[in-house]
């Protein structure tokens, strides 16, 4: 909103500002996250709350950082390769918060150090959630979309310093609680120290009013309330709607009237429900659980609910849960926790009909020994029972890890009994096998230049043998060599070994894809790597904008702005009503023009301000090199009537595919005069690729004066 017209003009040898050097592509030095060019020496923001997403509780030694990945369909298939990492990183675990993929559109993921899972249109629609975890410090994000419609975003990522395979959660899992004696099983929960505890239902005796609750149940297991996951018993529900139960645990319970709701603890996907209510095969409760069932991408999967499938108790088997168990069978679950009778039982993996079934059976555990009397073994069971006791209060620790698990049941003090099974999950990797990745996933070189490139081969399933490696399909007159050659990968670890290009010095300019091959006796496994030579000596790209060079306004169709819309130009200085302070400048840092939004100063600080929303404008396209730096100046100025929602970003963009490198934010009450400034980012992460640079500026909230200016786009090598 503008109000001087004068255009005084000066013009600067240099730019005094400190230059700002940010990475890109989502790869991290010391564990910060860039993807957004939001990184800072202090510790990474965590990312922010999502209401509607599949909760990821808390773990020990995991962190969790920003990272922006982004995708949308076009109409032709879209492959451009990104990559989110963390220095040191044993293994990470992605957050994707949004997941609209149409037809047989699809993203993959692949650790840098073993794993890949594709995900598609079922997975967690309209829903945020963590991806299964990938072994490496890498995760390469690999979208094929086709369909316009097609959207893939990822805000954050976990990670952890300790081996996959021997990171774990504590799960404490016990049912019919508080009767009289549940003051001896609550120490055993603390004593495990677990992630979370769910319960088997029959929390609160003898009705599970919330005065039984508050009475009898709280002084011992409220200290757990924050990490508990309910579901409701049979006397729950001797309160009307098991009132007491909702009214007690609130959202922890599950929407009021249904009780059934999902949650992931590391590697595992948990699934709550209700025995009490209508659970036939074609009841709402049973269409959610095979709904929920197919979104989730976790290799292991439990259930827990209440009335047991399976018991030699007094009530015997229940078949009214048998769509539960069919359900979790057809999805090839690994453990289901049950109550109702007062005693511990673990029965053999079994189909629904109690068949025993050692390759896709369900495990039932029975954990009736929360603190109510015993009830013995009277019954017979369509299923093999494997262990049982009738006389000991305990509570079943569950040891989960990205694999498999180990449950013992642990007794309360003064007693003796204790069982113990471990278990692979199904979709877990279960044959020895190993993964072969590369990085970066391209390269660039001049000739008689060299490049470098990290092979890891990762163990999956205890794999740890001798393993070959090659490269084959390079360019001409470029040579590779891998060393070592051989590498062996520690059991569920992962090796390393060096790819070293060579161009010769007469190599012509051309690109290809050359496959790295691992070979462990007759299992070979390949990575690829894009690998090009270009002779351009100096930038890869520059534009002062004393001439013009093609950039194009509005390139992705989606501009809102009615005035200040980009445009390369001289600009007019302007300055804010009222207090004077200058927003645009009416000078550039070379030459006499540059990008602005919105050149001329207008009749008053409001004529030709960005309003409306955004204006965006990008550059021609061209390949960056290995090493390669992107360096500008800046100008990004506003009045104290913007807020955060106001932003000019730099974004690298491949396709329709977009990966914010720079990004600078409104603030609100504050008045920023304009200044030109500079900023250097690291492109490492878009080697070889063919890229276009998106300038974006929105006055994205209600109007406010923004202004921005842009100059001396540079891509260079050193």
């Amino acid at each position: 909103m503008r109000s001087v017209i004068q255009r005084p003009r000066w013009r600067r040898s240099a730019v005094a500002a400190a230059t700002s050097t940010l990475l890109v592509g989502a790869v991290l030095v010391a564990a910060q996250p860039v993807a957004t060019g939001l990184a800072s020496p202090a510790a990474p923001a965590p990312p922010p709350e999502i209401a509607d997403q599949v909760p990821q509780l808390p773990e020990a030694g995991v962190t969790s950082a920003r990272a922006e990945v982004t995708a949308s369909g076009g109409g032709a298939r879209v492959a451009s390769t990104q990559q989110v990492c963390a220095s040191g990183a044993k293994w990470l675990r992605l957050r994707v918060t949004q997941l609209s993929l149409r037809g047989n559109d699809s993203v993959t993921l692949t650790g840098s150090a073993g794993g890949t899972f594709t995900l598609t249109a079922d997975h967690w629609p309209g829903k945020a959630f963590h991806t299964r975890a990938f072994e490496g410090d890498c995760v390469r994000v690999s979208p094929n979309l086709t369909d316009p419609g097609s959207r893939f975003a990822v805000d954050s990522y976990q990670s952890g310093t300790q081996s996959l395979a021997l990171a774990t959660a504590t799960v404490a899992a016990v049912g019919d609680v508080c009767g009289s004696s549940c003051n001896q099983t609550a120490p055993v929960v603390k004593n495990m120290n677990p992630q979370a505890l769910i319960l088997a239902g029959d929390n609160a005796y003898s009705s599970g009013t919330l005065t039984e609750y508050k009475n009898y149940y709280d002084p011992y297991y409220g200290q757990f309330k924050a990490i508990t996951y309910p579901t409701p018993g049979n006397h729950e529900y001797n309160t009307s709607g098991a009132s007491g139960y909702f009214d007690y645990f609130g959202t922890r319970a599950g929407e009021r009237g249904k009780g059934y709701y999902s949650f992931d603890v590391g590697d595992w996907h948990f699934v709550a429900l209700n025995s009490n209510i209508s659970r036939s095969s074609t009841s709402t409760q049973v269409s959610w659980l095979k709904n929920d069932l197919a979104a989730n991408t976790k290799p292991c999967t439990a259930a827990f609910w209440h009335h047991p499938r399976f018991s030699r108790g007094d009530h015997g088997d229940d078949t009214s849960v048998t769509a539960f168990f069919q359900a979790l069978y057809d999805a090839k679950a690994d453990l289901v926790v049950v109550g109702h009778d007062h005693n511990y039982q673990r029965f053999a993996p079994s189909r629904p009909d109690g068949t025993k079934d050692t390759v896709n059976g369900v495990r039932e555990l029975l954990i009736g020994t929360g603190g109510r009397g015993f009830y013995n073994f009277n019954q017979s069971s369509a299923a093999t029972q494997e262990a049982g006791n009738a006389s000991t209060f305990g509570v079943a620790k569950l040891t989960l890890s990205a694999s498999g698990y180990r449950h013992d049941f642990v007794p309360v003090a003064g007693r003796t009994y204790t069982d113990t099974v471990s278990g692979q999950c199904k979709k877990a990797a279960t044959a020895p096998d190993f993964t072969v990745g590369a990085t970066p996933s391209s390269v660039g070189l001049k000739p008689g230049g060299s490049a470098s490139v990290t092979v890891n081969v990762g163990s999956t399933a205890g794999f740890s043998a001798a393993t070959s490696l090659s490269v084959s399909g390079l360019p001409s007159g470029v040579t590779g060599t891998i060393s070592p050659s051989s590498v062996t990968p520690p059991a569920n670890g992962s090796a390393s070994a060096t790819l070293t290009l060579s161009a010769s010095t007469s190599a012509p300019n051309g690109s290809a894809t050359a496959t790295i091959t691992g070979t462990s006796g007759t299992v070979s496994h390949t990575a690829q790597v894009t690998v090009s030579v270009s002779s351009t000596v100096g930038d890869a790209f520059f534009d002062d904008f004393e001439t013009d060079k093609g950039w194009q306004v509005n390139p992705l169709a989606d501009d809102t702005a009615t005035t200040g819309r980009w445009e390369r130009g001289d600009p007019e200085q302007t300055a804010e009503a009222g207090n004077g302070q200058i927003k645009q400048l009416g000078d550039t840092t070379s030459g006499v023009n540059c990008l602005v939004t919105g050149r001329l100063a207008g009749a008053s600080d409001g004529a030709n301000d960005v309003d409306g929303g955004k204006t965006s404008i990008a550059s021609p396209t061209f390949t960056v090199p290995t090493g390669a730096k992107l360096s500008f100046t800046y100008n990004f100025a506003y009045g104290n009537n913007s807020s955060t929602s106001d932003y000019l970003r730099v974004k690298v963009l491949e396709g329709s595919t977009a990966t914010t490198v720079f990004e600078r934010l409104g603030q609100s009450s504050v008045a920023v005069p304009g200044q030109w400034q500079a900023a250097a980012v690291d492109l490492a992460a878009f080697a070889g690729h063919s890229v276009r640079l998106l300038v974006e500026t929105a006055d994205a909230s209600t109007a406010s004066l923004v202004e921005a200016a842009v100059d001396d786009v540079r891509v260079s090598v050193g």
